[in-house]
């Protein structure tokens, strides 16, 4: 795969880009409720090609445990839990939490004691805009989300999502999968094709935010 398809734009401020696979009729997972079968070698390429190219890999924690995340060596990996409910493997040094400021305070100093940094922003709800500022004094402006749902949908909401890649599998499926966003609060913002690939028959797409 190219890496010129997926460059981040030279941008004086965080620039936060999503990537998910869904099948043909709209669905999150598969029907065992996981993403990784989706998409196939293509897809995976192109999830390998976006970490190395992202300062930073933001996941809601519940996805990570579902998907079966790996501590990683080369970038790093923000976790995001108002419950801190963290899976054991992923604790330890070098490992980032973003949470909310009411975020139970014994569970943030464990963290803390087992070299976890925790950034705590907002008060019951995560105040995203803090979250991105704090990440940007880091020099982290390259910014991948990688879900799930109902985080992207609150990224969504807030029209903080600058660009989403999307693989669409050649598969349909029937249940109760969501949609790649997830969300209480229904929104409309403009996109633009940035590029459409297939490779076989699995599409290759991203869409970057219109804000003209």
């Amino acid at each position: 795969m190219d890496p010129d398809l997926y460059a981040y734009p030279d941008t004086d401020r965080p620039w936060l880009r999503t990537n998910f696979v869904c099948t043909v009729d709209g669905g999150a997972y598969d029907a065992e409720g996981v993403t990784a079968s989706l998409g196939g070698d293509a897809d995976h390429e192109v999830f390998q090609l976006l970490r190395r190219l992202a300062d930073v890999v933001m996941v809601g924690a519940g996805t990570a445990r579902v998907e079966k995340y790996r501590a990683s060596s080369s970038t790093s990996l923000a976790l995001v839990s108002r419950r801190l409910d963290i899976p054991d493997d992923l604790v330890g040094s070098g490992l980032i939490v973003i949470t909310t400021t009411d975020a139970p305070g014994d569970r943030i100093s464990q963290l803390r004691e087992a070299g976890v940094e925790v950034i705590a922003r907002g008060e019951v709800e995560i105040d995203w805009t803090a979250v991105l500022a704090e990440l940007e004094t880091r020099g982290w402006r390259r910014i991948l989300c990688e879900g799930g749902p109902t985080l992207h949908g609150d990224l969504v909401t807030l029209d903080l999502v600058d660009e989403v890649c999307l693989t669409i599998a050649p598969t349909m499926t029937s249940g109760d999968a969501p949609r790649i966003a997830h969300s209480r609060h229904p929104v409309t913002h403009g996109m633009r094709l940035g590029h459409s690939v297939a490779v076989g028959d699995v599409l290759l797409t991203r869409w970057v935010r219109d804000r003209t």
